[in-house]
């Protein structure tokens, strides 16, 4: 099962709008939305109602308040604060160091574990789908991340699927590392702006860490014919296949707007660079 991600170093490029035109290429393939902090794939995939479960991070302190003797140590001691009057925890403070439960003389504090959001399987027209939503405030996207892969992986290995689609998360932190990391491909988005092209470089030395075939589309590439050429300069000079150019459309936002954005919803220029983007990636994962 070969295992693509689409990511970019920004949001706003069109990486899910991409993600979305492909799912309806592969015959025989599972989707993942790993943008966990900020999902919305489903908008567009419009999943059956998924089987929902509740997904633990990090751990977080709970006092005891028949056992606390209310000594102050742990109030004292904590550099996060996160011990409020009354002697309990501010969960959204608390970090989880367990310096308080080792300090505490009557051991009235114990690490729980912290509900950080729940993991969705769901059924689209274009395979199975994970995604998920976090908590507010919560912490450990990137195993949340892990988790929504594992769970896909053995989806795709019960149905044989052929494909890995990965919906990533912009940016550089751990839920694009845990996003890429043991991906056959990683497909930049970028757009022809200087932020684009600064959000491109930032992203691909991250993807220098891992051992993943790299190429970049160029979304929205004739607003700035100028930009779009010094984004092709920076991708010779990395080495680095830009796959696809894809015009500006007004199509593409009024499809977006209702939802239609897979491949199969576009004709003439925008559907032929799609399926040219398609070929790309199988050149690169082969």
């Amino acid at each position: 099962m070969k295992k693509i991600a689409i990511i970019s170093g920004k949001g706003g490029t069109g990486k899910t709008f991409l993600t979305g035109a492909l799912t309806a290429i592969p015959k025989h393939q599972v989707i993942i939305d790993c943008d966990v902090d900020a999902s919305n794939l489903y908008l567009m995939l419009e999943p059956s109602d998924g089987e929902g479960r509740e997904f633990y991070g990090g751990k977080v302190a709970e006092i005891d308040s028949d056992l606390c003797i209310e000594c102050g140590i742990c109030r004292d001691k904590c550099r996060y604060d996160a011990i409020l009057p009354g002697y309990t925890v501010d969960p959204y403070l608390c970090e989880g160091c367990s310096l308080c439960m080792h300090l505490c003389p009557v051991d009235a504090v114990e690490m729980v574990k912290e509900k950080a959001g729940y993991a969705y399987q769901a059924e689209t027209s274009f395979g199975p789908f994970s995604y998920a939503e976090m908590t507010p405030g919560s912490e450990n996207s990137g195993k949340l991340v892990a988790e929504l892969k594992r769970t896909a992986k053995k989806t795709g290995e019960e149905t044989g699927a052929d494909f890995m689609l990965l919906d990533g998360p912009p940016g550089t932190g751990c839920p694009l590392i845990s996003t890429v990391a043991g991906c056959h491909a990683a497909i930049i988005v970028t757009e022809p702006t200087q932020s684009g092209m600064h959000d491109l470089g930032r992203v691909y030395d991250v993807l220098k860490k891992f051992r993943t075939a790299v190429g970049v589309v160029i979304n929205k590439y004739d607003l700035s014919l100028e930009e779009s050429k010094d984004i092709e300069a920076l991708c010779e000079h990395l080495d680095i296949p830009v796959i696809g150019k894809i015009p500006y459309s007004t199509v593409i936002a009024e499809k977006i707007s209702r939802g239609d954005c897979t491949s199969m919803e576009f004709n003439g220029v925008l559907r032929e660079e799609i399926e040219r983007i398609w070929a790309g990636i199988l050149r690169l994962v082969e």
